[in-house]
């Protein structure tokens, strides 16, 4: 097997940046979100999207609330640009809702941007170009002062283009592409230049873009990076500071969250990362993020199945069923001991306080989805699952000795199926093993008569020669059972434990027995259900010796 070559790879050299803050800043708000998924997810798909699907996209970003969406890069695609003519013309921007488009530092392609966008309300005109050492040196074969020369001659002509249309409120961007790459000083320098073109102030902002257009480093580092630059940068209080990270690293996320601790105000990223290579920041992660932690993401996300709907139909790609808060199985738990542990927690919830159960960061609830899919059993699932399925579905508060016993039957269940274990399963296998048990007795009829002290039954028992009247006293109608059935049968009976609850409420509930019982030496459940109490704790009596006898005559 051929070994990997690591030494033809370099390390993204860490910077020295003494005094660092962002380690001790807390995140207390939400950024400013821009969405790129109709330029950025869109071509980064096999098939981009039509305009059907571009339409059904935008109204979904709108009603989530995105304020400010990137629809593409109509200089550059026909698409794109009859795109951006349909939202102006069919006027479907809201007043709130500002339009961002995509264009490199040509001064063609500015023209054809600013005629894209003609009459409409308010639209933010995003110019880049590369700045990274790679791209000077490797691509455009241009040193620092030519590459910031094309930065500056691409501020101008978006400046002198927007004085053509002043009926339109122009909002400018500016990425140093691949910042992440660039020698800090010199990102600085060429954005300082830009800046001075365009001569923003503290009511009329530009917008400076810092992208990781290839994530190459730690997220720690990518935040220091983003410090200096607000540190350094020139007029910092008419500069809107925006991330857009990229997740080749997997850290997309991470470096945004970090890069708001570091100073910045705006975050670009798509609806579940959807971008070229691994993707761009998830929206919807970060913004769960933030959510989890008791901040208000200013998104409404409260229908995770309309976004993963609209998402797949409008990108053809899947989504993972554990993909971060919207997944399947996200909020499912087939872990026994996490079982046990996330259905004591519920029980304790209040409905005031903090949430605080274990293995669910949120309410499943917040965003639409049921305690149905939090408990789910398979092989690996315990006691803890099992009682909560058949609390939940069916009202039935099983003791802790029935749920371990029921356990073992239901996961020789999943592992002969090789697969999960439905509710109706469990409550079939339930009534199977403990209520219906069938054997030598069923009870046909009782009385009780009390008496000071003491009660006395007679029970009549279907046996396989027929009706059977047996008697017995105790202080009780279970005890009274006992001696009777003990007098009949010669076998030494005690009960261990018994225990009673009704199923719902009113006059109309029913009644759940279930009773632990030594039979000869030999633990034995039994359980019944009936609108009766006493006629419930005699069948779940009758039911456990039945399972015993039976037990025994298979040995």
């Amino acid at each position: 097997m051929r070994r990997f070559d690591h030494t033809k790879y370099r390390a993204n050299p860490a910077t020295p940046m003494p005094g660092r803050q962002w380690p001790d800043n807390t995140i207390e708000a939400a950024p400013i979100w821009s969405s790129v998924d109709l330029r950025d997810g869109n071509q980064a798909l096999l098939e981009p999207m039509n305009v059907t699907q571009k339409r059904r996209l935008w109204n979904l970003l709108v009603r989530l609330g995105l304020k400010q969406i990137e629809v593409g890069f109509p200089s550059a695609s026909q698409p794109d640009y009859d795109f951006v003519r349909m939202l102006i013309e069919d006027d479907l921007i809201p007043e709130d809702v500002t339009i961002q488009v995509l264009v490199q530092a040509r001064e063609s392609l500015i023209k054809k941007t600013f005629e894209a966008l003609r009459g409409v309300r308010r639209a933010i005109v995003h110019v880049y170009n590369s700045t990274s050492t790679v791209q000077r040196e490797r691509v455009f074969k241009r040193d620092r002062d030519g590459i910031k020369a094309i930065a500056v001659e691409g501020a101008e002509m978006v400046k002198k283009e927007a004085a053509n249309h002043p009926q339109t409120e122009w909002i400018f961007e500016y990425s140093p592409e691949s910042f992440s790459n660039t020698e800090w000083d010199y990102a600085v320098e060429v954005c300082d230049a830009v800046i001075d073109v365009w001569q923003p102030s503290p009511t009329a902002p530009c917008i400076i873009n810092l992208p990781a257009t290839v994530e190459s480093s730690m997220p720690n580092l990518f935040a220091d990076q983003v410090e200096y630059f607000c540190r350094q940068v020139s007029r910092r209080d008419s500069v809107v500071v925006s991330v857009h990270t990229h997740n080749d690293r997997g850290s997309a996320v991470a470096a945004a969250e970090l890069a708001l601790l570091a100073g910045a105000d705006r975050v670009e990223g798509t609806l579940l990362g959807n971008g070229e290579r691994t993707g761009n920041m998830d929206i919807v992660t970060m913004a769960m993020n933030l959510y989890s932690q008791g901040i208000d993401p200013r998104l409404d996300l409260s229908n995770p199945d309309e976004i993963i709907q609209v998402y797949r139909d409008a990108t053809g790609l899947p989504v993972h069923p554990r993909h971060p808060w919207i997944g399947e199985l996200v909020y499912t738990a087939f872990s026994g001991s996490h079982q046990d542990a996330i259905r004591k927690c519920l029980h304790e919830q209040q409905e005031q306080e903090p949430w605080q159960v274990a293995y669910l960061p949120i309410d499943p609830r917040d965003i639409g989805r049921d305690y149905q899919a939090v408990i789910r059993v398979n092989s690996q699932s315990g006691k803890g699952g099992v009682a909560y399925v058949l609390e939940r579905d069916y009202g039935l508060v099983l003791p802790r000795w029935l749920q371990v016993e029921l356990a073992n039957i239901v996961q020789q269940e999943s592992e002969q199926h090789r697969g999960e274990v439905s509710s109706e399963t469990i409550h079939e296998l339930f009534t199977q093993h403990f209520v219906s048990r069938q054997g030598p007795y069923q009870l046909a009829g009782y009385r009780i008569d009390r008496q000071s002290g003491s009660e006395e039954i007679q029970a009549e028992l279907q046996t396989e020669s027929g009706i059977a009247t047996i008697k017995g006293e105790g202080k009780g109608a279970i005890s009274a059972f006992i001696d009777a059935l003990s007098q009949r049968s010669g076998a030494a009976i005690q009960v261990i434990d018994y225990v009673e609850h009704a199923i719902g409420e009113g006059a109309d509930a029913e009644a759940a027995a279930y009773v632990l019982l030594n039979y000869m030496g030999h633990r034995t459940a039994g359980a019944s259900i009936s609108r009766d109490t006493v006629n419930a704790s005699l069948n779940a009596v009758l039911s456990a010796i039945n399972l015993a006898m039976t037990e025994q005559q298979a040995a």
